[in-house]
């Protein structure tokens, strides 16, 4: 850019305006990218940055941390642009999941642990501040909701969003600081495994949270029940190892040991859930009556015991017998729907889009297959529908839809008919595509790439 008496003009913030009288002049100095005079090198944010740190390792010889915070930064951004528009406060969606992101948790190759978690924790405080849209809260309430399009700190926020919403802050007198470190802690006590995860868990207590509103079980169960099964969903995973209880016992493991071979996972997160709401820093507890505690842990274990899925027949027909005359004034009918509830949370990815299921199951084969690895390795018993080396995609899923989730879920549809739509329909037509995928021939054991 020139003035007029040929002289380049600084362009800055407090540039002048120019007028008929004193115009600027534009010339054109390159034509395409090619032409301007940069490195190639230098071509793309993540390749200035390496470039950059580069010159301050020559100086510094270590990293800064705050650039590594950059870093991350700028990888979170380039898988956002890499997938599709992420404009999820915006209640945008995607048409399509970047299943690349299915195996992995956020990367951030040069922080450690602690750290990638305070980024996490700092994010997530930061946009607990903003306003979620109508259209986000409404798509939270479906089974239908994409969890691949959210960001682990997002996914607190909206967590957070869950309790709020069913007003157990205001019912339970929870401070909001209070309910962010708990729900904060609860992430940082799921591991980074390829399926029991702290994706899942905010999957089953998002279907928990549709379930609760497309069944109106807010004028059915009181608030302190909710508070339990929403609570339970959240929790009935922490610290899963990634290995089945029949991996555990049979290598006898310190949990086996521990628990004397009774549902040992199950009994372990129920554990780590309390060991969390100890913490004063965490307890949304703390304005609760002795009665209240004691019932609010009574519900949390049963629901989350009921979890393994060793007991399913056992819970599943006690349902079915009371199902005729079901009465929500009834303690124990309400206890096994509790369970129930929970249970059908757990196991309902089928219930989701395929383009949101399907790959949830590749990540559950994938950790079924490292099992069943280590079980060789080690000389142990291989989990038949575990083994990599038998084990087809399209049989195994069949199989587990059609005995196990069709009853389950079927059951819970005659209490509330109208889940068939939502949770039940979907769940055969996930049937449906399988058992073409079998017919067709389809040997895919291993998960999508």
């Amino acid at each position: 850019m020139f003035k007029p008496n040929g002289s380049i003009v600084k362009i800055s913030p407090r540039l002048d305006n120019n007028t008929r009288e004193t115009y600027y002049r534009l010339e054109v100095v390159a034509a395409d990218l090619t032409s301007v005079s940069i490195p190639s090198e230098l071509d793309d944010m993540a390749l200035r940055l390496q470039h950059l740190e580069n010159k301050v390792l020559e100086d510094a010889e270590k990293t800064p941390g705050v650039m590594c915070e950059i870093q991350a930064q700028v990888e979170k951004f380039k898988r956002k642009l890499e997938s599709v528009e992420h404009l999820s406060w915006l209640g945008l969606l995607r048409d399509e999941v970047d299943q690349q992101r299915l195996q992995q948790k956020t990367q951030t190759s040069h922080l450690s642990e602690h750290e990638e978690r305070s980024l996490v924790y700092k994010t997530f405080i930061h946009m607990s501040s903003l306003q979620v849209t109508e259209e986000v809260r409404d798509h939270l309430k479906t089974p239908v909701f994409d969890n691949w399009q959210w960001e682990e700190s997002e996914m607190l926020v909206l967590l957070q969003v869950m309790f709020t919403d069913l007003d157990f802050l205001t019912a339970f007198h929870i401070e909001l600081n209070v309910l962010q470190n708990f729900l904060f802690e609860v992430f940082c006590h799921y591991n980074s495994i390829p399926f029991h995860n702290f994706q899942h868990c905010f999957c089953v207590t998002q279907m928990m949270y549709g379930l609760i509103w497309l069944t109106d079980l807010r004028n059915k169960l009181g608030l302190m029940d909710l508070l339990i099964i929403v609570t339970a969903a959240l929790c009935h995973d922490l610290d899963h190892p990634g290995y089945s209880n029949v991996y555990q016992i049979n290598a006898q493991t310190d949990l086996a040991l521990r628990y004397n071979d009774i549902s040992p996972l199950e009994n372990h997160h129920c554990a780590v859930a309390f060991g969390i709401l100890s913490k004063p820093e965490c307890n949304i507890l703390k304005n609760f009556s002795n009665d209240q505690y004691k019932h609010f842990r009574g519900g949390m274990i049963k629901c989350i015991l009921a979890t393994d899925m060793a007991r399913h027949n056992e819970i599943l027909n006690k349902f079915k017998v009371i199902l005729p005359v079901f009465d929500f004034n009834n303690k124990d009918h309400k206890e096994v729907l509790m369970k129930i509830m929970v249970k059908v949370s757990d196991i309902s990815n089928e219930a989701r889009p395929m383009a949101v299921a399907e790959p949830w199951f590749d990540c559950l084969l994938q950790e079924f297959f490292n099992q069943s690895d280590s079980e060789k390795s080690r000389g142990l018993p291989v989990t038949p529908f575990m083994d990599r080396d038998t084990v087809s995609k399209p049989s195994s899923q069949t199989n587990f839809i059609r005995f196990v989730l069709i009853p389950l879920f079927s059951a819970l549809t005659n209490l509330f008919p109208c889940l068939e739509q939502h949770i039940l329909e979907p769940v055969r037509q996930a049937l449906d595509y399988y058992s073409g995928m079998e017919g067709a021939g389809g040997k895919d054991k291993k998960p999508t790439p």
